[in-house]
């Protein structure tokens, strides 16, 4: 089973969180799969991956380029894992797929959306009712992330 971990964005956005949580992932070594709600959203995550720091870029590629499987971080739109990811990030409401064959799961949703919340206390109950550990966490003021449940 996957642990299942909920990151709720109350001070910050997802781009200004999801970069630095991507390379604690691949500094661990993981290949990283981001399944997005939309096409939009997997399409400007990918530029702004690119462009995130002046002193650094996330190596990536989106499910529309060629060979995924040698891609450390993989953005999509679809539940597939191309890339042998052991960790997958699941942003923007984006629905999970079987969740099992992975280490790690992190939703990452925005505390100031209600659509956004309610699908993420709908995964919670479900993934929890199937036997997955699930854990919450919200960020503090200072933008740092404290385990809640």
């Amino acid at each position: 089973m996957a642990d299942i971990l909920f990151y709720h964005l109350t001070e910050s956005t997802l781009e200004e969180a999801l970069p630095g949580l991507l390379e604690r992932s691949v500094d661990r070594g993981w290949h990283v799969v981001v399944q997005t709600g939309t096409e939009e959203r997997r399409d400007a995550l990918d530029q702004h991956l690119w462009i995130f720091r002046d002193d650094s870029f996330l190596a990536h590629a989106t499910d529309r380029e060629a060979h995924p499987a040698e891609q450390p971080i993989l953005l999509t739109t679809g539940d597939g894992n191309a890339n042998a990811a052991q960790i997958r990030f699941l942003v923007d409401g984006a629905a999970p797929p079987e969740l099992s064959g992975y280490e790690r799961a992190v939703f990452l949703f925005d505390g100031h959306d209600t659509a956004q919340l309610e699908d993420a206390r709908t995964h919670w109950k479900t993934l929890k009712n199937a036997g997955h550990a699930v854990t919450y966490w919200q960020q503090t003021p200072d933008r740092r992330w404290e385990r809640k449940a």
